[in-house]
């Protein structure tokens, strides 16, 4: 966006991670949302529960692609040493540095609170086209291949949709390794 947009979604306000879909889990409290909101621990699981296993797999792949990120992506290691557990207690609550939002992204954003890099990911070519088309998104990407788009500039990823079978164990660590270099 060229200018300040709202964002929506759920996760941590100054997250340093922030992923875009398309739509919200079909959750009146969550499709009601008009800003970000932290979940609380069990939430994930609550929400993938009443969703279904795409939900699951969102929150699933979500929490793969943040650990497969270099160790300087602060996601508490120490106390977390699989990604099950980290996505348990930490996923998108306040405090995670993660965010799952709705919205369009608001790329005026490039660092939080504290002068540290935040990355965007919109999670779908499909997606990002629907925003380019929309005029919601003005990036000068480059399409590396036909699933993955990058404007390191602007901090800005385009990925498969958070789903094992578009962003398998291969491509995550392909995406790990090109948000690599936007973290330092």
């Amino acid at each position: 966006m060229t200018g300040k947009s709202l964002q929506i979604g759920l996760g941590d306000f100054d997250a340093r991670l922030r992923i875009y879909v398309a739509n919200p889990p079909p959750i009146p409290e969550i499709i009601a949302l008009h800003t970000i909101q932290p979940l609380v621990a069990g939430q994930v699981q609550a929400i993938g529960q009443q969703c279904g296993n795409g939900w699951r797999k969102v929150f699933n792949v979500y929490s793969k692609l943040v650990f497969a990120l270099p160790p300087t992506f602060p996601i508490v290691r120490d106390e977390y040493h699989r990604w099950q557990d980290w996505r348990d207690n930490c996923l998108l609550q306040s405090g995670s540095c993660c965010a799952l939002l709705f919205s369009p992204p608001d790329l005026t954003r490039l660092t939080d609170n504290e002068g540290r890099p935040v990355i965007h990911i919109i999670a779908g070519r499909q997606h990002a086209r629907a925003l380019i088309d929309d005029n919601q998104l003005h990036s000068q990407l480059v399409w590396l291949n036909g699933e993955l788009a990058l404007d390191a500039a602007q901090h800005l990823l385009v990925c498969p949709y958070l789903d094992y079978r578009q962003l398998n164990n291969e491509k995550i660590a392909k995406v790990s390794a090109l948000l690599t270099p936007l973290l330092s």
